[in-house]
């Protein structure tokens, strides 16, 4: 599972692999925490272009990104979620508090 990252200033893009499982979620947490930390991140942005599957372990992942940056006066977003994964997004109560946009772009303004 390879995980990217890319910055643009304060906002941490964070490229998932195809599967958002317990095991991929389990280091993906730890991972962001550290580079959101030592990079003085304000805004995570998820991008969901590659997922294939997400479990509730993935929902956790965000979740906690999200306790992470509301500690910082920051925000979480993502994109490129397709149709079955924006449905359980949705179900999960995830779209309340994480804003969801269509494209990188949207996303990082």
């Amino acid at each position: 599972m390879t995980t990217q990252f890319e910055y643009d200033n304060d906002a941490m893009i964070v490229k998932l692999g195809r599967e958002l499982d317990q095991h991929y979620a389990a280091m993906l947490r730890g991972e962001i925490d550290r580079q959101a930390t030592s990079r003085s991140i304000r805004k995570i942005i998820f991008d969901f272009t590659n997922v294939e599957f997400m479990d509730s372990s993935g929902i956790g992942v965000i979740m906690g990104r999200y306790r992470l940056m509301q500690s910082v006066g920051g925000t979480v977003s993502a994109f490129g979620a397709n149709n079955r994964l924006q449905k359980l997004i949705e179900m999960s109560g995830i779209k309340r508090i994480v804003s969801f946009y269509t494209d990188r772009q949207s996303a990082i303004k």
